[in-house]
């Protein structure tokens, strides 16, 4: 007895199965979620506990040392420093551009670093070649707190007092209060900013129209229309440079890095580089050897050879592995706790403690983090798509 064939279905017929098996699963989740919260809220409920977001605009009253906040100044969103008169709301937003800027700087820093350190385990020269092996190690086997306490109470703290400030190229100083650098203030005319959004937006546009002609004369453009933006503005803008200002217990005017700000950007920098220099490494070795063999056929020098052949191939290969990198090293920004530094997890603790509302806090704390990890991979992604793309 033979067995009938089994009936193909159409490409619309599978279309439309996998788009109800998605609402299928969709509709199962969202029911799910909707039972806990439902739970929850009974559960809270119960023991007295009102579920609500309405302590975000009620007046913190915490100071908080660092960070900037959004405000409204003549119908505009601005940055502005953060008072303790501000709302719970705008003191979480302090928080979570003190996490942004210290993610922001720890990124550039630890790609710099990590990949010069992966690299350098490549070198014909024994000592270097040694040195980013020790480095790699010995910052890859220790705990990042422990590192952190080391940069803060080990090397920071252990600056000069500020009676006897350290002057570094005559305008910047350094003592234990941190590090001091003039500051440039640019007081930005009513539409300026708008104005300088659609420069730019300008500038991507022509960037795109000119994506097939070569690359030097792409580069032309650009900077001609970044001149042409300079001589455009410059007169506008006027400009006041605001330089350090040494006081008897601490500096006036500037800019200054707190040491809690320096030793976390310096713990999660150098950690972060050590598990990026192997990433490199590892990218590197992947690569066949008669890629090195053939461009070191052509005369390349080794520096070339790195430059020009190895590290934009491995650049594709690494990718993946460095948004996991970036996205880790944006979570751990919350050991800023450690050394009292204000980021988003310091300064959602506080609240929490000050209203009672933990849960609620926590809640926002979780989703922020969940989205800033989002945006990473999204930006990996979106380059490593681009990089396949060019081939």
């Amino acid at each position: 007895m033979t067995a009938r064939p089994r009936r193909l279905a159409n490409p619309t017929e599978r279309l439309w199965r996998r788009q109800v098996i998605r609402l299928i699963v969709l509709a199962a989740l969202g029911t799910v979620i909707t039972l806990l919260i439902r739970a929850l809220e009974h559960s809270l409920a119960d023991q007295g506990i009102h579920f609500s977001f309405d302590y975000l605009f009620e007046v913190a009253g915490i100071p908080i040392s660092e960070g900037r906040t959004l405000g409204i100044a003549h119908g505009w969103p601005v940055l502005q420093e953060y008072l303790p008169t501000d709302m719970n709301s705008q003191a979480l937003l302090t928080g979570l551009f003190n996490t942004v800027s210290v993610s922001l700087m720890a990124i550039v820093a630890a790609t710099v670093l990590g990949v010069a350190a992966g690299l350098g385990r490549f070198s014909s020269n024994w000592l270097l070649r040694n040195m980013c092996f020790a480095f790699t190690e010995a910052f890859r086997n220790t705990p990042l707190l422990v590192q952190l306490m080391f940069w803060y109470f080990g090397v920071l703290l252990q600056l000069p007092p500020i009676t006897a400030v350290a002057h570094l190229l005559g305008a910047v100083t350094v003592s234990v209060h941190g590090i001091s650098a003039p500051r440039i203030d640019s007081l930005l005319p009513a539409g300026v900013g708008l104005l300088l959004c659609l420069l730019a937006m300008l500038m991507w546009i022509s960037t795109t129209a000119l994506r097939q002609v070569n690359r030097r004369a792409r580069m032309i453009v650009i900077w001609l229309i970044a001149a042409l933006v300079v001589l455009a503005l410059a007169p506008a803008i006027p400009l006041n440079v605001d330089y350090p200002i040494s006081g008897r217990f601490q500096e006036f005017g500037g800019v200054n890095i707190s040491p809690e700000l320096a030793a976390l950007v310096l713990a999660i920098s150098v950690n972060s580089a050590a598990y990026i220099a192997e990433i490199v490494r590892g990218a590197v070795d992947s690569l066949p050897i008669g890629q090195w063999e053939a461009a070191a056929s052509l005369g390349l020098t080794r520096s070339d050879l790195l430059r020009q052949v190895i590290l934009p191939q491995a650049v594709k290969i690494a990718l993946p592995s460095l948004g996991n990198q970036y996205i880790s090293l944006t979570k751990n920004t919350s050991l800023g706790i450690a050394v009292g530094f204000p980021e988003l997890f310091n300064v959602t603790g506080t609240i929490a403690n000050q209203t009672g509302r933990s849960l609620e806090g926590f809640l926002i704390l979780m989703v922020t983090y969940l989205l800033l990890g989002t945006a990473i991979s999204f930006a990996v992604n979106y380059a490593n798509s681009n990089a396949l793309r060019v081939g």
